[in-house]
């Protein structure tokens, strides 16, 4: 049994044994970094494809359904602004004859 004033040294079959088996920690921690590095790029690709695809299908139900209203809202807009256009104009051409509501 060694004291405290003893100086220890491992023998050199425990150091290889041991420099192996951190060689092989090692070995394996990279190896899960790797798999797992991969792993997330191959989730973020396919949630990105997957995403983009459900978002795309929402806009373009939503869009049908507003497509109806959009245009009613734009004629309606139109006709207003023509309307506001012509009776702006009409007090600069006195010979006209005024316009019927």
């Amino acid at each position: 049994m060694p004291t405290l004033t003893d100086i220890v040294h491992p023998t050199s079959s425990r150091e290889t044994v041991d420099e192996g088996a951190v060689a092989e920690m090692a070995a394996a921690t990279d190896l899960q970094a790797l798999m797992a590095q991969r792993v997330l790029r191959h989730i973020d690709s396919v949630l990105d494809k997957r995403l983009h695809e459900a978002t795309e299908q929402l806009i373009r139900a939503h869009l049908q359904s507003l497509l109806p209203q959009l245009l009613d809202e734009i004629e309606r807009v139109v006709r207003e602004s023509v309307s506001q256009g012509f009776e702006r104009e009409v007090p600069a051409f006195p010979g006209q004859p005024k316009r019927q509501k």
